[in-house]
């Protein structure tokens, strides 16, 4: 048996050897096919063959005449002493430069870099190689890098690979600009106008035709001006929807006086169909106040028989549709809170069940304002009781768990209402708490209310909406702003 030579490193991959390995631990090459090294070492000359060594008659390479392409490296998983994809070398010919060994002592499978061969980083194997090692037959050809992914390069010098696109200076809208709408027709009277860009037309799909902007629904912000009394209703910045209704309307007195109505509910959010609940009590109280008073019924009767009205309308929701049941049986019956006014030349009368408000705001601010209706609430039964003090019974977090609302699973039915003769003039604020909660006391709810407000009651309520919106917009925002004393009919906003 020949002598196996002593070497201190794989002669086909460079990896460390230890004594008596008969094959390599990284790219498995049998060392016992490696001859003993001869006590001379030939010095290699510059184009890559030994002196005096046999048949190694090298052809001088034309030049080339296209671009030059770096010629692949050497794998190790194609057989030593061939060329790469090639025909076996001449014995004795020096191995073309393999790639680096793999982190792992494993056969490697990974591709080399793109480093031409002969590159001065990669160092020449020390001593003459053998006949290939008996493992499987390697590819025809070899790829020089495993192929990069479409659309990346890959640098041939440095084998580095870009595997993201560049990125374009500028990215193109989806949709035309906003800001360039200048030149755009104006649109016919009477046609939806979109709310971002205020020049594009609204489609039946509810989006901009110019901008592309989706519009709110109809009841995220609804406004109305009837005449002397105005109101306003905005979903808030936090909130969904808006569970918030309001209901604005005029009507005169038997003997032919004026009389202005404004109410305004809540829905209650731990309940189902609140938004449903709001809007109902607000239609039917309205309606039934409006059918009263022609017919001769005081003010605040009227009033008490609209709240009833209200409750009826809301509690018939419990029973429609039998599928809200269905789809939410743990969340209690539709419910909403409720506040509502009449004015008249003489009186001012109120109504309300649950925590939404009314205030007088007098014209000449040197007198003082005040609220009008007392909370349904904790807080407001805690200081009732002489339990706290108003700043500290609204800064708990139970401050706002009304205690009244309208609903089938209300507690017995109690409509608060209340009658006044001022003597000034000025403006009820009726109110949801997603207002008064940016101006509760009524001095605050004063320093935010227009000067102007009895003469353009429609700019007020959006003064008072943007206020609570400024302030944040945590809840839903309704507010209705009523003249008194009540102006004379055809009377509106400036």
């Amino acid at each position: 048996m020949s002598q196996m030579p002593q070497l201190s490193a794989c002669p086909s991959c460079e990896w460390p050897l230890e004594s008596g390995d008969r094959f390599c631990g990284a790219c498995g090459y049998d060392l016992s096919t490696v001859p003993v090294r001869p006590d001379d070492h030939p010095t290699i000359a510059l184009n890559g063959s030994a002196p005096g060594a046999p048949g190694a008659d090298w052809p001088v390479a034309a030049a080339p005449e296209g671009p030059v392409v770096p010629a692949p490296a050497h794998l190790p998983a194609e057989p030593t002493g061939t060329a790469p994809g090639g025909p076996e070398l001449p014995p004795g010919t020096p191995p073309p430069p393999q790639a680096p060994p793999p982190p792992r002592p494993a056969p490697p499978v990974a591709s080399a870099p793109e480093v031409p061969p002969g590159h001065p980083g990669i160092p020449a194997p020390a001593g003459p190689v053998g006949p290939p090692p008996p493992p499987a037959a390697a590819p025809a050809a070899a790829p020089a890098a495993a192929p990069a992914p479409t659309g990346s390069p890959v640098s041939p010098a440095s084998g580095v690979r870009f595997d993201r696109p560049p990125e374009p200076d500028d990215y193109p809208l989806q949709a035309p600009d906003p800001r360039v709408s200048a030149d755009l027709p104006t649109p016919p009277e009477g046609t939806k106008v979109c709310v971002a860009c205020r020049a594009g037309r609204v489609d039946h799909d509810g989006y901009c035709e110019n901008c592309g902007h989706a519009q709110p629904r109809e009841r995220d912000h609804m406004e109305q001006d009837a005449g002397p009394v105005a109101a306003v209703s905005d979903r808030g910045l936090r909130h969904h929807r808006n569970e918030d209704a309001f209901a604005v309307g005029c009507t005169a007195l038997p003997d032919g006086r004026p009389a202005v109505v404004a109410i305004v509910c809540d829905g209650v959010s731990s309940a189902t169909r609140p938004d449903d609940a709001s809007m109902a009590a607000s239609r039917a109280a309205s309606e039934s106040v409006l059918a009263a008073l022609p017919r001769g019924t005081h003010p605040q009767q009227a009033m008490h028989d609209a709240i009833i009205a209200a409750s009826n309308a809301v509690n018939a929701l419990a029973a429609e549709p039998a599928t809200a049941r269905e789809q939410a049986p743990h969340q209690n019956a539709p419910a909403c809170t409720f506040v509502g006014s009449v004015v008249t030349p003489e009186l001012l009368i109120v109504g309300w069940v649950g925590d939404s408000r009314a205030y007088w705001i007098p014209v000449d601010r040197s007198t003082p304002p005040a609220r009008l209706t007392e909370d349904d609430s904790w807080a407001a039964q805690m200081v009732a009781a002489g339990l706290m003090n108003e700043a500290e019974a609204y800064a708990d977090e139970r401050a706002h768990a009304i205690t009244g609302w309208l609903g089938a699973d209300a507690y017995e039915l109690e409509p608060h209402t209340a009658s006044f003769k001022p003597d000034r003039p000025g403006v009820v604020v009726v109110c949801t708490d997603g207002l008064w909660n940016y101006a509760e006391a009524a001095e605050d709810m004063a320093d935010v209310v227009p000067l102007d407000a009895a003469a353009r009651p429609l700019h007020s309520a959006q003064v008072l909406v943007g206020h609570a919106l400024d302030g944040g917009g945590h809840d839903n925002v309704t507010v209705a702003v009523l003249p008194f004393p009540a102006p004379p009919m055809g009377a509106g906003s400036a």
